[in-house]
């Protein structure tokens, strides 16, 4: 029960970016280039932002004991201010260098579903291929004992967290993409009003924005249960919407076509005989 519960959560954390990004596409036309757009934004923020994160924490200046309160509200800070500065600032640096034609609500919208949506592939894809690796590792028994005694009770302990993890916590992970992917269409929007409102604090809106969501989900998942974090995600998704909707602009009307000229008049319509007039001015050029 449990595998099939897993499977159907990792194949909707694939799923869910995909079909929000269609439904995008056919309420609003928007391109699925700036999916595509999104999605490597989001990749490209994470090169320098999973690098960075590593340099501190190995660096010993913050305290990774959330088990005091002081350290985890540092930790959880830092984690949610590094998340917002990497990938807003990514965000604002595609819409003013590649996606200089994202400049209506439904083309923000739809680079925010592949900055979302990609984030949520990304780890709906990854945490599947650890669960078959796992099962396929605790499986063979071949495999399993070519492996040091600490390490088989590490994987078969892994396994044993995930399978034995409560039905009802099971299909979490999708249900909290789609509240990340509304987060995101959320912030996409923010960022895009830099540009439309010619005003760089929306950037600095966004980054709070980002920075509060992931600051309180690291404390909540430290200090809740499951279902209690995903509920508290979930009002910060309904906020999302909220300012989904709150900065929904008409979309820009096309240019209208050049009315076509008039089709040149035939030579033989054209009286090309000379007037007498002509004829008199003639005979002094």
């Amino acid at each position: 029960m449990n595998t099939a519960l897993l499977s159907i959560n990792y194949a909707l954390m694939i799923l869910i970016p995909i079909v929000v990004a269609i439904f995008i596409r056919r309420r609003t036309g928007a391109p699925w280039r700036l999916f595509f757009i999104g999605a490597v934004t989001f990749i490209a923020s994470q090169v320098l932002h999973i690098p960075f994160n590593a340099v501190v924490l190995r660096s010993g200046l913050l305290s990774t004991d959330t088990t005091v309160w002081s350290s985890l509200i540092i930790y959880a800070v830092f984690l949610g201010l590094s998340a917002g500065v990497f990938e807003e600032t990514a965000r604002y640096l595609t819409y003013r260098f590649w996606a200089k034609d994202a400049r209506s609500w439904s083309r923000g919208l739809m680079l925010g579903a592949g900055h979302g949506g990609s984030e949520a592939i990304l780890v709906g894809a990854l945490a599947a291929v650890n669960f078959v690796a796992l099962l396929a590792a605790v499986n063979n028994e071949t495999a399993m004992n070519a492996l040091p005694a600490d390490q088989r009770s590490l994987v078969t302990s892994a396994l044993a967290q995930i399978m034995d993890a409560p039905t009802g916590t099971l299909l979490l992970g999708a249900v909290e993409r789609v509240f990340a992917i509304t987060a995101h269409l959320a912030m996409s929007l923010l960022v895009l009003q830099v540009f439309l409102r010619r005003n760089i604090a929306w950037l600095f809106a966004s980054i709070g924005f980002h920075t509060l969501l992931n600051m309180v989900a690291v404390i909540a998942a430290s200090r809740l249960s499951p279902f209690a974090t995903e509920g508290i995600i979930g009002l910060f998704a309904l906020l999302a919407l909220v300012i989904i909707f709150r900065l929904r602009t008409p979309e820009p009307e096309p240019a209208p076509e050049p009315e076509a000229l008039p089709p040149p008049a035939s030579a033989a319509a054209l009286d090309l005989r000379p007037t007498d007039d002509a004829l008199d001015r003639s005979r002094y050029s």
